[in-house]
């Protein structure tokens, strides 16, 4: 897996990842969805330096211009709930992007730590030849990402995969390395040391659908 890593870069982006830690400033659900949404923006303009691009000439009112632009179908695909900001930020600038949306949760089958990452809807067009952009913003362990895996399998085989996460944590991000194609590319905010015992990142910011949509039963 190719890794893109922006924790350590002097940029804007570290505004907006300090507000969505804060606790006192993601309390307003309002400006975590927008700040959520901005890194999107900033992670999918970082990804599309990386695309392919073919030559355009376009007439303006004193002449033309020729202007590279990206040659490849895209389909964003994103895991609800938590996703949505994310996904929208990147359709802002990949706005000719088909959809998909898969939701996933934690399943804990005896009411402890351990639990099963269960995938109940998904819908998808067909990812033939595509370049396929799976959004979850927070990578923990990495079994959410490695069953929209499983699930996609049956909807055709994209030519390249990308992954857009705002935090993750390192044995996470080992994880998808292991099962995802070695082509595939991680674009990710901020990568954490640890986890807790039951799968959430340290320090992190907390359940980023709950933060974003409110808290659920």
């Amino acid at each position: 897996m190719i890794i893109h890593h922006f924790e350590d870069q002097n940029s804007l982006l570290n505004r907006f990842m300090l507000e969505i830690r804060d606790q006192t400033i993601q309390k307003d659900r309002m400006r975590f969805r927008r700040n959520i949404e901005r890194i999107g923006e900033i992670l999918g303009y970082e990804l599309s330096k990386s695309l392919d691009y073919k030559i355009k000439s376009v007439k303006t009112p004193y002449g033309s211009r020729d202007i590279g632009i990206p040659i490849d179908q895209f389909v964003l695909c994103s895991v609800l709930r938590a996703g949505l900001p994310l996904h929208q930020g990147l359709l802002n600038y990949f706005d000719h992007a088909e959809n998909a949306f898969i939701s996933a949760y934690r399943h804990h089958p005896d009411g402890g730590d351990a639990f099963e990452v269960i995938v109940k809807y998904f819908a998808a067009p067909d990812l033939d030849v595509k370049i396929l952009v799976l959004t979850d913003p927070m990578l923990a362990t990495g079994k959410t990402l490695e069953n929209v895996l499983k699930a996609l399998k049956g909807h055709g085989r994209p030519k390249q995969i990308h992954i857009i996460s705002v935090i993750g944590s390192k044995a996470g991000v080992k994880h998808i390395s292991s099962v995802f194609p070695e082509n595939t590319n991680l674009w990710i905010a901020a990568i954490d040391n640890e986890l807790t015992s039951k799968g959430y990142i340290i320090p992190g910011l907390g359940d980023a659908g709950d933060l974003a949509y409110g808290i659920k039963l």
